[in-house]
């Protein structure tokens, strides 16, 4: 695999005058971001979301293997279009057990530089009391947010649910609920 130089990724002027030279922290923009959350219950598709998600996190733009991701979603947010029946199952002890464990977070403290606009954010996912390593492939182009200098990143990935715990009892079974989960993540971030 071909490793890019960070001074590859910089080498438009816009880039090297718009990006601070050392590290900053860019925080979450709420009303431009979203992270979505897409499962199968029997063979019917559902989309819900986790409103109210905070991160901030660190980039060093001339090193780009030195990051810093902390990212807190509140369980209890969770959103499913006319569904409030699936959100109170997501929110039960057999699930979420958002009475037990109120937030989900991701964090990261390594960043490897995929391409001039992609990159990956390896961390770990804590979801109920179960943490694993998870890395997540994020695309971003620099954009204007209300006249800042700001991120746009979007990633996909694709996690067991089981491994973290949610689904104990009945919900233990993927004929009804599959075990695959897909979170869609589509935020914009604003130096803070």
């Amino acid at each position: 695999m071909m490793k890019l130089s960070i001074k590859s990724v910089l080498c438009p002027a816009f880039l090297v005058i718009a990006l601070p030279s050392s590290a900053a922290t860019w925080i979450l923009d709420p009303g431009e971001s979203r992270v979505i959350f897409e499962y199968k219950y029997g063979a019917d598709p559902y989309e819900g979301e986790f409103k109210g998600v905070e991160a901030l996190f660190d980039i060093d733009p001339l090193k780009p293997g030195s990051c810093n991701f902390s990212v807190t979603i509140p369980i209890e947010n969770i959103y499913v279009e006319d569904s409030p029946e699936a959100v109170d199952y997501l929110l039960d002890y057999e699930l979420f057990d958002v009475d037990t464990w109120p937030t989900a977070t991701f964090g990261a403290e390594k960043c490897r530089l995929e391409s001039v606009s992609s990159f990956v954010a390896d961390g770990t996912l804590t979801i109920r009391d179960q943490t694993h390593p998870l890395s997540f492939p994020f695309d971003f182009e620099i954009t204007t947010i209300d006249g800042q200098v700001g991120f746009h990143l979007t990633s996909e990935v694709t996690i067991e649910r089981l491994k973290y715990g949610v689904g104990q009892g009945y919900w233990a079974n993927t004929g009804e609920i599959a075990n695959d989960v897909t979170i869609k993540v589509d935020v914009y971030a604003v130096q803070q």
